[in-house]
């Protein structure tokens, strides 16, 4: 590997290195590969025909785990299409009864799909935090992006969510949208970008949302395999590693996130996962699945794996699954040696 894209070394370069966990409070569990989409950023690559699905055992063994784990603030479903997973309002319905908030990285799309009618009620009932990806709020590059039809269904599962209450202020019903860029370039100020969406949305669609989170594309499976498709990975590596932001590393999310695959085995983050990274504390602990875990807190302190696609998390403002990480900053000076 070139030292220009040595993550490690970087992060030795402005004395970070290791890295390593702080305390779990995020469990993050990918029920799945199956969707209803197949979008083109997507490094899960997640799709209609996808048949890779998380059995009751190992939900069952999370919940176990959950119940040990009392650092554990947050369950994280995502996928695919979690939704469509048949443990999907198990691992709800178990992770509100132990006190956990509980987040649905949801489509939107998935609400119209067949026996999903009564899926929106059922989140709402159980206060779950919906984040909905959102690519723009115009039809243009959402459909270019996630599907012809897409932005159409999308803003009337939105005006279904407001009806619920999700989205409006004093409602309790958390609805932040996500946005990815349409190409190999870095999200735009997320404040600014917020501003933006609340204002057309509000004023063509008369939608409300809580947040925006903005995440950088990854240059990991269906995105990277587009990258190196039309010649530009080398160019996107250089955007991100030319970006490279020290502020961020205190708050990425690997440090306080631990990533559970369909199959039960761990990784430290979902981006590890896609790219069967192992866990770092894995082999120091004989760790390496859900069932060989006992409670979360023996993974304190521990290092984290990284590659070369971490530096997508570190570049300019920062990228996590709850968005920009340091908003403030914007474009990081280019320190950690220049890349053309």
């Amino acid at each position: 590997m070139s030292a220009m894209i040595d993550f490690p070394a970087t992060l030795s370069k402005f004395g970070l290195a290791p890295l390593v966990r702080g305390p779990v409070s995020t469990l993050q569990i990918n029920v799945g590969k199956r969707c209803n989409q197949a979008c083109h950023h997507c490094h899960v690559e997640a799709g209609p025909k996808r048949t890779e699905e998380m059995t009751r055992a190992v939900a069952e063994r999370i919940v176990t785990v959950l119940e040990r784990s009392p650092g554990i603030e947050v369950v994280d479903l995502t996928g695919g299409a979690p939704e469509l997973n048949g443990n999907f309002r198990f691992l709800v319905e178990n992770s509100v009864r132990l006190g956990r908030k509980v987040i649905d990285r949801c489509n939107l799309t998935i609400l119209f799909e067949p026996g999903m009618e009564e899926l929106p009620r059922f989140l709402a009932s159980h206060a779950v935090e919906i984040v909905a990806s959102l690519p723009c709020y115009g039809p243009e590059a959402v459909d270019q992006q996630r599907g012809a039809g897409v932005f159409d269904k999308s803003i009337e599962a939105l005006r279904t969510l407001n009806a619920l209450g999700y989205g409006r202020r004093g409602s309790g019903l958390v609805l932040n949208l996500v946005y990815n860029p349409a190409a190999d370039e870095l999200p735009p100020e997320q404040a600014g970008l917020e501003l933006a969406y609340r204002q057309e949305l509000r004023e063509r669609f008369a939608i409300e949302f809580s947040l925006l989170q903005t995440m950088t594309n990854m240059p990991v499976k269906r995105f990277a395999d587009y990258l190196i498709r039309r010649g530009k990975l080398d160019a996107y590596m250089g955007l991100l590693v030319n970006h490279f932001n020290p502020a961020t590393t205190s708050s990425l999310m690997c440090r306080s996130l631990l990533s559970v695959a369909w199959d039960g085995a761990l990784y430290d983050c979902d981006f590890n996962q896609m790219l069967e990274i192992e866990l770092g504390a894995g082999r120091e602990l004989g760790v390496a699945s859900i069932f060989d875990l006992d409670r979360v807190e023996d993974l304190d302190g521990r290092r984290i794996a990284t590659g070369s696609h971490c530096f997508g998390c570190t570049a300019g403002a920062g990228s996590s699954c709850s968005g920009s990480l340091d908003a403030a900053v914007g474009d990081a000076p280019r320190q950690a040696g220049e890349m053309r």
